[in-house]
């Protein structure tokens, strides 16, 4: 493991942005653990006295805020012997909160309605580590959820400097609220190193994180960062202890819908040994298609299946 957490700063964070040609903020082996601690909001959402603000947050605000919305990133870390065509296994070990508030924010012209709400709103909540809640304005206690809304590797070169709003092969901002602690990533690398970032610390969100925000905060997370070159993924994928999961992220969500579904296809087939045909139709019978989110430009869905559901039986004797 290495053994200096990455810390939020100035020097370790892009904001806005991934960009292949990047330079690697830390360098970590195949299998290594590291710690992460990422930041979130500009200096419009701060709140008032009371909460804690990480003074990190405060640094990466004064060195500068960048004309275009996106997200603050901490990284990238380079993956030793990574190349084109491998798979970055991103294990989500641990998540923990960082501060003791978050924010979520309406915009106008933004989210899942963007011509109903005509008013910025920004509300300050509460969260209580201790107890897993989140208070809504009317006293709702919400259960926290904590996962990173954004984790990716470098896009492929000729993309040059994309925003970091929009998810797509390179992982990013996926917002899928499965990726909690215990979960694990895979993303297909593009360039020599990987180049791993996250960032987009979100306390609990709903899938579709309709209104365009989740709950926004700063996390810490353990992750255990693996190269994978028995895998061959042109899309990223993810497990959770009891599911694998398949990704589509389009601005259509028709397409999106074909692209999870194709690549679960493929996924149950790989693993069982079963026919397309019977893949397609264990997919009708028992996977579950859900709305990632429809709020980053390419909107997202991802499919679930079982993984009790794909173990090979032994033939009898």
């Amino acid at each position: 493991m290495s053994d200096t957490p990455l810390l939020a700063s100035p020097e370790t964070c892009h904001w806005g942005y991934f960009d292949a040609s990047m330079s690697p903020v830390r360098t970590v082996r195949s299998g290594d653990e590291i710690v992460i601690e990422t930041v979130s909001g500009g200096p419009d959402m701060m709140p008032g006295d009371g909460f804690h603000i990480p003074p990190e947050l405060l640094e990466i605000h004064a060195a500068g805020v960048p004309a275009m919305p996106g997200h603050i990133l901490t990284g990238p870390v380079a993956v030793e012997g990574a190349e084109p065509g491998d798979v970055l296994q991103i294990d989500i070990l641990d998540i923990a909160l960082k501060q003791d508030w978050g924010y979520n924010m309406i915009r106008p012209l933004a989210g899942t309605l963007p011509y109903d709400f005509d008013t910025r709103r920004r509300v300050i909540l509460p969260l209580d580590a201790a107890r897993g809640v989140a208070t809504m304005p009317w006293g709702l206690e919400l259960p926290l959820a904590p996962f990173f809304g954004v984790m990716g590797v470098a896009p492929p070169p000729g993309w040059g400097r994309i925003s970091t709003i929009e998810p797509r092969s390179h992982g990013g901002n996926i917002d899928n609220k499965e990726l909690v602690a215990g979960s694990t990533l895979y993303l297909p690398v593009h360039v020599a190193g990987a180049l791993f970032s996250c960032g987009d610390g979100h306390g609990a969100q709903g899938d579709g994180e309709v209104c365009v925000t989740a709950i926004e905060t700063a996390l810490r997370g353990r992750f255990r960062l693996s190269l994978r070159r028995d895998l061959a993924l042109d899309y990223p994928q993810a497990e959770t202890p009891a599911h694998v999961i398949t990704m589509g992220m389009d601005p259509d969500l028709d397409r999106c819908v074909e692209m999870a579904l194709r690549d679960m296809i493929a996924l149950i087939v790989a693993r069982t040994g079963l026919s397309r045909e019977d893949a397609y139709m264990l997919c009708s019978l028992a996977g579950d298609l859900r709305v990632t989110q429809t709020v980053n430009g390419c909107k997202g869905i991802h499919m679930m299946m079982a993984k009790s559901l794909l173990e090979r039986e032994t033939p009898s004797a």
